[in-house]
């Protein structure tokens, strides 16, 4: 009960017993944040059959200590293998997606400057440019009229 200060005598602990205590409580945390691995990598697997998975789970359900000691024994190093794989993938995906909204590298300007460099040289005409213009500048391009040919009636 309550002593003659209002300390309840239960919880009696000195210093060692909170150090314990935390030991316990980490060793706990990483169990769960280890069960919670083993779990991703089971149903992440592709190659197991849905029998294994499930014979996995009962078995981590209900041996959760000595099934995730098993799991980590006998499928650990390809846990890590499949781990590595999806982030190689992964790594790919991020870089295709980077190159890909980054461009080609070529600016509307450069393009501007090369569709102008053409007009110049006489390759398009000034209204071929125009159109090519308002395209890459995302306006309505006009359309062109057909070109004929000097000379030709």
């Amino acid at each position: 009960m309550c002593g003659a200060h209002g300390v309840d005598e239960g919880w009696d602990m000195d210093f060692w017993d909170v150090v314990a205590s935390i030991f316990w409580f980490m060793i706990l945390f990483a169990w769960i944040a280890l069960l919670f691995r083993i779990f991703g990598d089971l149903f992440g697997d592709h190659e197991l059959s849905g029998w294994g998975k499930a014979l996995w789970t009962v078995f981590l359900i209900f041996f959760p200590w000595l099934g995730a000691l098993v799991y980590l024994i006998a499928r650990g190093r390809s846990m890590n293998e499949r781990a590595l794989a999806r982030a190689q993938q992964n790594e790919q995906a991020f870089s295709q997606y980077v190159r890909q909204t980054a461009g080609a590298g070529t600016s509307t300007a450069d393009e501007l400057a090369k569709l102008a460099d053409l007009r110049d040289r006489g390759t398009i005409s000034d209204e071929e440019f125009q159109h090519a213009k308002a395209k890459l500048l995302g306006k309505q391009p006009e359309p062109v009229a057909p070109a004929t040919p000097t000379g030709a009636r």
